[in-house]
């Protein structure tokens, strides 16, 4: 077991949250979220090729990308390969590829270019000719109410851990929790910011899975806490939080490094499309790790002193 004074050097740590916070504020305000066609609306054109088709994602992009080199600002172009199923006479039932062709409100015309250049592609494209397809319009109304109940989610899920936290444990643990989990939040949102990678339904996903994460990590140093207080009632609430801390640092980085390394190899190889939610993922464990010993451990001290210092006053 380790014995280091974290509680001790917390304030230090505290200030570097605070800068980094206070960071991703000011970019959230000043250059915003690239927002993804979840949220802005837009079109979707689902091209299906023949059987015997193969044909990258990457492919795709790098044959769209100059019809769309005179658009200001950049349209964010996704490509996503599908696979749908087609009945075919004598032969049932086969499964073709397809592409998935995603643009945010654009003009008609920048449409009509690129629905012309894949459901008609010269014959120099190097792309084969569909066999079907089909257009989907993502209105702003529809996108509006994504938007409302994608925060509304991370909302819910935050007021359910601060429940959760005080029914089990007492509410300053559950509102250091919370606190800690806003810190997490923020600081995810603020990499999609600065980093400008788009922010879809896989972004909220990934941050709803860091806050249930995380929480685990929070309860684990919690409950031996509760477990340290009980055997040494009479120990300095500091001592108890850093012995409680030593105690399961192991546990924490273990499993935090086991995480990491599935999210890194999810980055590497699960193409452009998850690269956004596996970043994601990947600043929120180690944030979350972060803040569970040095956010919300010191919140929890600094209520309970503060507390202490109230009621000797009134003595």
């Amino acid at each position: 077991m380790t014995h280091f004074d974290f509680l001790g050097k917390s304030k230090y740590f505290l200030a570097l949250s605070t800068l980094l916070v206070v960071a991703s504020i000011v970019a959230l305000v000043t250059v915003g979220l690239r927002l993804g066609m979840d949220f802005t609306g837009g079109l979707q054109l689902t091209v299906f090729y023949p059987t015997d088709t193969t044909l990258s994602d990457q492919a795709v992009r790098a044959y769209l990308e100059p019809l769309l080199a005179d658009v200001t600002p950049a349209p964010n172009l996704s490509v996503q390969s599908v696979t749908g199923a087609r009945t075919s006479p004598g032969e049932g039932t086969v499964s073709v590829p397809g592409k998935v062709i995603s643009l945010p409100s654009v003009s008609e015309e920048i449409w009509q270019r690129v629905r012309s250049a894949l459901t008609e592609p010269p014959a120099d494209s190097g792309l084969p000719q569909p066999i079907e397809f089909s257009i989907t319009e993502i209105g702003p109304q529809v996108s509006g109410e994504t938007v409302t109940r994608a925060w509304q989610a991370v909302l819910i899920s935050l007021a359910a851990m601060l429940l959760y936290i005080a029914f089990r444990f007492r509410l300053k643990y559950g509102v250091a929790a919370v606190v800690s989990l806003i810190h997490d939040v923020i600081l995810m949102v603020g990499l999609f910011a600065v980093t400008q990678l788009e922010f879809d339904l896989t972004a909220i996903a990934a941050i709803l899975t860091v806050i249930g994460y995380t929480l685990n990590d929070k309860i684990v140093i919690y409950d031996r806490v509760r477990e340290n207080t009980r055997i040494a009632k009479k120990a300095p609430l500091i001592e108890t939080m850093n012995k409680a801390i030593n105690q399961t640092l192991s546990r924490t980085l273990t499993t935090g490094s086991a995480t990491l390394i599935a999210i890194i190899v999810l980055f590497i190889f699960g193409g452009r499309s998850l690269q956004p939610f596996a970043l994601a993922m990947l600043v929120g464990v180690v944030v979350g790790t972060y803040s569970s010993i040095f956010i919300a451990n010191p919140v929890i001290a600094w209520w309970t002193l503060t507390a202490e210092r109230i009621h000797a006053r009134r003595r």
